[in-house]
């Protein structure tokens, strides 16, 4: 064998020998462990508080559409605040959250927000909420409770009761929030004889506020026979709707549901005319007798 074949054996055999090594070198490598990930850490319990849903002013009523649940971590509830009494114990997976998500929107929708949402239903708030802001027992008054009506009564009114019988308040039928007309037949001293007793409104279109200290409509729309009636009247009237209750000889007339979209009027006085209608027109007016 010559010299140089030789050389070219020994050079294959260091090659094939340091390739060997190379490759064992990669494999052998120790992989690098993977990178430890923190778990997050568990989601707090959590409940639904009742909340506004839209700013609540001074005098507004409480209804389902202006009040909303909000979920709220349980370890923050305060004592005042007022929730559905159902608490999340454990961070469920993101199907079961979802699922009670909309057990619950379902249940509201069919229950109106449940009983506790509706219970709230008709209260007056006494103090500003604003959106997001829980509603406490604080803040609301009800029917009933001390300054209920102070709160009731809008800027510029004031509440005044009348005395009232079943003739004199449509046999009964006249309940709180309805809308009457109140009529005064008193004697003109002058006149004389039996022309002698006039007629005049007193206020149109008044809020009735209660009936004795009722503040709340009966249900099944049964009648509601008291002995006073409290109706909101201008402070501008307040003055002539005090003579004619000393006068006596009140009536009050209920008005249609239709037409119970005005404002209260007062010192209205049409006895001493009548306005006569033609084609559904008034045509001209004439004295009374």
């Amino acid at each position: 064998m010559t010299p140089a074949r030789i050389l070219i054996i020994v050079v294959a055999l260091v090659a094939s020998v340091g390739l060997a090594l190379f490759v064992h070198g990669i494999f052998a490598r120790p992989k690098a462990p993977p990178p430890v990930v923190a778990a997050a850490p568990p989601a707090p319990p959590m409940t639904r508080v009742l909340v506004a849903k839209v700013d609540l002013a001074v005098g507004d009523r409480l209804t389902p559409d202006n009040m909303t649940w909000q979920n709220w971590p349980a370890a923050t509830i305060n004592p005042s605040y007022i929730t559905d009494g159902v608490v999340a114990a454990e961070s469920p997976t993101v199907a079961v959250a979802a699922m009670h998500q909309a057990t619950r929107t379902v249940s509201d929708m069919t229950s109106g927000g449940g009983p506790k949402l509706q219970a709230m239903a008709g209260a007056i708030v006494r103090d500003e909420i604003f959106a997001g802001e829980p509603i406490t027992a604080r803040k609301i008054i009800r029917s009933g409770d001390t300054s209920y009506m102070a709160v009731r009564l809008p800027a510029g009114m004031v509440a005044i009761s009348l005395p009232i019988s079943v003739e004199s308040a449509a046999g009964g039928f006249i309940q709180p929030g309805d809308r009457v007309d109140v009529m005064s037949t008193h004697a003109d001293p002058s006149k004389t004889g039996s022309s002698g007793m006039v007629t005049e409104t007193v206020l149109a279109n008044t809020l009735v506020l209660a009936v004795d200290q009722h503040t709340d409509q009966p249900k099944g729309g049964a009648s509601m026979i008291g002995a006073t009636v409290t109706v909101e009247v201008p402070t501008t009237s307040a003055t002539s709707v005090a003579r004619a209750r000393t006068q006596g000889g009140l009536t009050l007339d209920l008005r249609s549901y239709a037409d119970i979209g005005g404002h209260t009027q007062g010192g209205v006085d049409d006895s001493h005319s009548i306005r006569i209608f033609r084609g559904g027109s008034p045509a001209e007016s004439v004295s009374a007798p």
